[in-house]
């Protein structure tokens, strides 16, 4: 499996995780619902304000791999573009 997707995957699951814990803490009342019908954009919303620092320090690794499987690429496509450019230039003079 490529690092992107499990480092995807992984952070669908911590959101997940979040999502329903934060559920749970406002189904027993621990948490306040939100107003009307907004209970369920509240919990969204709090589980990505959640989510998203615990991701960062949580998948370093996975982050870090990730980025080194990409960077290559990156890396190539670059240069495919400059020596596209400095072909072009030479063919226009």
């Amino acid at each position: 499996m490529s690092a992107a997707v499990r480092y995807t995957l992984m952070r669908f699951g911590i959101f997940a995780g979040c999502f329903f814990a934060l559920w749970g803490l406002v189904y027993v009342g621990a948490l306040p619902r939100g107003l009307g019908d907004s209970n369920l954009l509240w919990v969204l919303l709090l589980s990505i304000v959640i989510s998203a620092p615990l991701s960062f320090v949580l998948l370093r690794k996975q982050r870090d791999a990730m980025s080194a499987q990409i960077a290559p690429k990156v890396d190539g496509v670059k240069a495919r573009l400059e020596a596209s450019r400095s072909q072009e230039d030479a063919s226009a003079q």
